[in-house]
């Protein structure tokens, strides 16, 4: 809807989700044949959002009595989705002989260019579970940019964005995540936030 009023020089703004009907109704009323192709898609969107939010309570009821993503969520950056969704594409932890398999599996890992003399790595392969790489890339933007709880995970990508800009910083985070939650799974054990206690994960 924000998309058809703006091609119309309708902005619908900043808005509650209590107001948002209201707000709609207001920008189209003088605009009969707009507001005919609109105001159907207001019950649409009230029912959509409904049934979001009670899938969303489902989500957040499978992980409240899921140990595994229980300590996942111990991990900066980790919430339910991104919980459910590690759990969901891993499956089986010991199918990954080594945790770095992971980052590859998530399409994580640096593109290898080998030609003649020319060998160097380029982006990121792009390969393997796209969901899951979205999630993991998400995470780590949300530690790096978001969250103010400092850990040894956000201190080492904050030093690789000062080197590398933060955009590589959070792909590197979401790799090294991604080893640091297979670990977590398959010891058994939850994040620790300082280096001091052995804390630090293989490199992605």
């Amino acid at each position: 809807m924000r998309g058809t009023l703006r091609n119309f020089g309708l902005k619908v703004g900043v808005i509650s989700t209590a107001g948002y009907d209201a707000r709609i109704r207001h920008l189209v009323e003088s605009f009969p044949k707009l507001a005919a192709i609109v105001e159907p898609l207001l019950p649409v969107r009230r029912v959509m959002r409904q049934q979001l939010a009670t899938l969303h309570k489902m989500l957040l009821d499978t992980v409240r009595h899921d140990p595994v993503c229980r300590r996942f969520m111990t991990a900066p950056g980790v919430g339910p989705v991104v919980a459910l969704t590690y759990r969901a594409s891993v499956d089986q932890p010991h199918r990954f002989v080594h945790s770095r398999a992971v980052g590859a599996h998530a399409g994580l890992t640096p593109k290898r260019h080998q030609s003649g003399e020319t060998d160097y790595d380029g982006g990121i392969s792009k390969c393997g579970d796209t969901m899951l790489r979205a999630m993991l890339y998400e995470a780590a933007q949300s530690m790096l940019t978001h969250s103010k709880k400092w850990s040894w995970l956000k201190a080492w990508g904050m030093r690789v964005a000062q080197r590398r800009g933060m955009r590589r910083a959070i792909v590197a985070v979401a790799r090294r995540l991604a080893v640091i939650l297979h670990r977590m799974w398959v010891d058994g054990t939850d994040f620790r936030w300082s280096n001091s206690s052995g804390a630090v994960a293989p490199a992605a």
